[in-house]
């Protein structure tokens, strides 16, 4: 049997098209064995390939371009194409495609987030489809068209009978069954070989046309064929008239929620009263921080949800306790219900006490349960379908708890994985099996809370948005059990920016690309699979580490000791070729010095000098041995107790310390003899402001040319490698958050993969700007006036007053003074701007909405801030001060933001 696929591709000089896909002929997906499309006319592409004669035929395949000019390849937008098809009724198949680009905002739209949820047909869909029976050969007209409501249909129309002679009363509906894809079918006898015709919306109500697609007539071309054939046409996108499609959306972690049946936090289930207050002021998505488990050590560190311990399992924080049974002894009952009380009444979210009673009501109603939870048919249908993650995270939390650490280094025979030692805890005899099947039990009705939300939302038109980490927990799960993915002698994290002056140290191991990529990134895909089941969009945390992560030695403790992974370090032959005077002492060891050491400690400084350095010549000094790492020094000062046990004068000491430790101009590269990488901010380091002109010439010239210019192309080539893996796993709508230090073919990257930038106005991407206006953000973009890891927009407006005067007059075009706080109507002006944006979506923090409104917003302006990312042992414990039964009652408020988004077009639902 032959299948013919041809692809209309228009190319440049030195490009030319490759197809590979699912089956042995069509390369097994491996690149090496893609098969080579033949040009046969201008801008269109061709292979025939025989496959083996079977009565069904299933194929997946795509299109990639490789380009000879720039020895590059990339693919196609999209996921992958399918063909099923009866291989025994025809004897030639005829694939005929569109190349689908890179960047067009409308194949976005065939997201889930938006072909789902916001375009979701619900019953008006199609239930069944067939193509003609009883005729020779068929034709089959496919188009992409999820922006179509649900009062309306696609139609076609044509230059023939079948297809109505252009007669509008006489379009052929197409079939919705596979939406957003329509399809129709028709008998080839009663097509010309030329076929002309476009696509209409039709109103199903009055049964007319509506809407004509944008554009020229379509062509199809039938070959003449004396064999039964089958030919599909797939059009790519419905031509609309102008791309401009935008929505609104709220942020709000789900720690942070209030409502008067949580208990002490927000949960998943009080989600479903925040989809009825965002379908009611017209927003169409809900964003919230990463839900997975965090539990460490049973501390407030825990709190932090970017850490978790496992990438699959949900933080039983969210539970709601009384939704999965009611214990059986009536007097426990009573108590938490009166601690529910007390804890809905707390400011902030007390983490260590709401997690304590959740899980031990949890084990108790399991203790009253388990025999009849086990043989349940749900459960078993669950733990079939998370085996494979579930049973190594009960079997880590079990050790965790019994052990009494989640450093698994620790765990004697366990601390490394063996699947025969581990299985043995999974006996029903073992004294382990009641605490594993205890967290089996937590889990599956954090699933099914989850799941009963993430159906809510969708059948209500509102997109969970979720959160990937870029990072694991050290001691994880993960970490644990697939250990050949990471490396650990290093930890990610970020350089300086305008969170943190000395740079993010986040702890994390960071990824072993070269062994994840071995499987085509199968963690990674499992990951996103898993989260695809109850989110319809994702914000890919850092996704710069992507591109590269900052990585920081593990005896370091500041960002600022990091440097790029994967990167080029400098040879010391290139670098004296560049004029550095290389003397690796002077410019690779911590540079101390006795004239500026009373300015770092004050009246500490002789005990500084006698208990803690090395005097080597006159006023030339080192740290001594015990104190020679940032990781030493932090580690003689906290040990166990943290930094907020340390006195004002050991506070001071040790930063002093810590900082001398980093004041070098170049790093020395791991692995690598005589190579080295330039220190981030090395200019406000003493060492090289000490240094005379001419090689502080010489060094700047390297550093803005390793920071800005030398790694362009290899990263993005790091990018384009792991990225696609990540994008075809799910059809999730992605958003990245590209802030900080971004290389210049980040946009080029996000954009060819359909991945949506992030754009604040306090954080502009040209570094030559003090704010970014909302109105320059590109379509494809989330635009947002604050994040998580920022003061909202009324605290902000309280920091820096000349700041503030200057956005007052040139971002919001003001005259005069600027009022010292941010005044409602300050605040909807900026929600305004933000709203009339280009950006696709436009997302605020719950608090930025409620700042409009002088009732309703709080009375702790700083006290809203979620996170503040230069303290990396902060307590996120934020909690709304208002409920959310108050907030669906508050008519005024919810009826002017509801105006905003009409206003401003973020209503329009097709």
């Amino acid at each position: 049997m032959n299948i013919s696929f041809e692809c209309y591709c228009p190319t440049e000089w030195g490009q030319s098209l490759f197809l590979v896909g699912s089956t042995k002929e069509l390369g097994s997906w491996k690149i090496e064995n893609a098969i080579p499309l033949k040009s046969i006319t201008e801008d269109k592409w061709k292979v025939i390939i025989e496959l083996k004669a079977s009565a069904k035929v299933a194929i997946e395949y795509k299109y990639f371009m490789r380009d000879g000019n720039r020895n590059t390849i990339f693919y196609e937008f999209g996921t992958n194409r399918k063909f099923t098809g009866n291989a025994s009724r025809f004897g030639d198949i005829n694939l005929k495609d569109l190349w689908r680009y890179h960047g067009n905002d409308q194949y976005v739209w065939t997201k889930s987030a938006f072909a789902n949820v916001v375009f979701n047909r619900n019953d008006s869909q199609a239930k069944t489809y067939s193509i003609p029976a009883k005729v020779n050969s068929v034709i089959e007209f496919k188009v992409m068209a999820p922006r179509v409501g649900r009062d309306y249909d696609i139609a076609i129309l044509g230059n023939c009978n079948v297809l109505g002679n252009w007669d509008e009363s006489k379009a052929v509906t197409l079939n919705d069954v596979d939406f957003p894809e329509w399809k129709t079918a028709f008998n080839v006898a009663d097509l010309p070989q030329v076929v002309e015709y476009k696509y209409v919306i039709v109103n199903k109500k009055i049964g007319k046309i509506t809407t004509w697609e944008d554009g020229g007539n379509r062509f199809a071309y039938l070959e003449a064929s004396n064999n039964n054939s089958y030919y599909q046409i797939c059009d790519g996108l419905f031509h609309f008239s102008g791309n401009s499609f935008k929505k609104a959306g709220v942020a709000v972690p789900v720690f942070s929620l209030r409502t008067n049946e949580s208990f002490g936090v927000g949960e998943f289930l009080d989600l479903k009263k925040l989809v009825n207050w965002a379908k009611k002021t017209s927003l169409k998505m809900i964003q919230v921080l990463p839900v997975n488990d965090t539990i460490s050590t049973h501390g407030f560190l825990d709190s932090y949800p970017y850490k978790a311990i496992s990438v699959f399992a949900l933080h039983p924080l969210y539970l709601n306790i009384f939704k999965m049974g009611k214990i059986k002894d009536a007097g426990l009952m009573d108590e938490y219900l009166l601690q529910q009380k007390k804890l809905n009444k707390n400011q902030t979210v007390d983490y260590n006490l709401v997690l304590t009673l959740k899980l031990k009501y949890a084990k108790q109603l399991f203790k009253e349960k388990k025999t009849e939870f086990l043989k349940n048919k749900e459960f078993q249908e669950f733990f079939k379908h998370n085996k494979s993650w579930l049973e190594p995270y009960a079997a880590f939390c079990y050790l965790r708890d019994h052990l009494g650490t989640s450093d698994f280094n620790e765990w004697a025979d366990y601390q490394n994985y063996k699947s025969t030692k581990v299985k043995a805890l999974f006996n029903e005899q073992s004294k382990s099996f009641n605490e594993i099947t205890y967290w089996y039990f937590v889990q599956f009705y954090l699933d099914k809370q989850l799941a009963e939300l993430s159906s809510f939302a969708r059948k209500n038109g509102i997109v969970l948005k979720g959160d990937i980490p870029i990072g694991i927990s050290r001691h994880s799960v993960d970490a644990w059990y697939e250990p050949e993915l990471f490396n650990f002698d290093g930890q990610a994290g970020a350089p300086p920016d305008d969170f943190s002056v000395d740079g993010q140290n986040w702890g994390f191991p960071t990824y072993n690309w070269k062994q994840m990529q071995k499987d085509n990134y199968q963690w990674w895909r499992n990951r996103l699979t898993k989260m695809a089941e109850y989110f319809d969009a994702y914000r890919i945390d850092h996704i710069l580490g992507f591109f590269r992560i900052w990585e920081i030695p593990f005896d370091a403790v500041q960002g600022i000791l990091g440097h790029f992974r994967p990167s080029i370090p400098f040879s010391k032959d290139e670098l004296q070729n560049n004029g550095v005077w290389f003397d690796y002492s002077r410019l690779c060891k911590p540079y101390i010095r006795g004239h500026f050491l009373n300015d770092i400690f004050a009246a500490y400084t002789d005990e500084v000098i006698d208990t803690y350095l090395n005097e080597t010549e006159y006023n030339v000094f080192n740290l001594k041995n015990a104190f020679k790492t940032q990781r030493l020094i932090y580690d003689h000062f906290v040990g166990e107790q943290g930094p907020e046990g340390l006195s004002e004068k050991d506070d001071k000491i040790m930063w002093g310390l810590i900082r001398l430790a980093a004041d070098v101009v170049l790093l020395p590269a791991d692995g690598l003899n005589e190579h080295f990488h330039p220190r981030i901010s090395m200019h406000s380091t003493y060492s090289y402001k000490e240094l005379d002109d001419q090689q502080k010439h010489s060094l700047n010239n390297v550093y803005i040319h390793y920071f800005y210019h030398r790694h362009e192309q290899f990263w993005k080539e790091q990018a384009v490698e792991k990225l696609p893996a990540l994008v075809e796993a799910t059809n999730m709508l992605i958003c990245g958050e590209d802030l900080g230090m971004i290389p210049a073919t980040v946009p080029e990257v996000m954009n060819q993969m359909g991945i949506l930038s992030l754009e604040i106005q306090r954080m502009p991407k040209d570094p030559k700007k003090e704010f970014a206006h909302p109105s320059d953000a590109p379509t494809m973009s989330v635009c947002t006036t604050s994040t998580h890891d920022m003061a909202t927009i009324r605290g902000w407006w309280e920091e820096d007053r000349e700041k503030t005067q200057m956005f007052f007059n040139q971002q919001l075009g003001k005259y005069g003074d600027a009022p010292f706080f941010a005044e409602p109507w300050v605040c909807k002006d900026m929600i305004l701007q933000h709203l009339y944006s280009p950006a696709m979506w436009t997302v605020f923090p719950i608090q930025d909405l409620l700042a409009m409104d002088d009732e309703l917003r709080s009375e702790d302006t700083h006290g809203e801030r979620i996170n503040d990312p230069a303290n990396p042992r902060h307590y996120w414990n934020y909690r709304m001060h208002l409920s959310l039964e108050d907030l669906l009652k508050a008519n005024e408020f919810n009826k002017l933001l509801g105006n905003l988004v009409k206003e401003t077009d973020r209503d329009t639902d097709y």
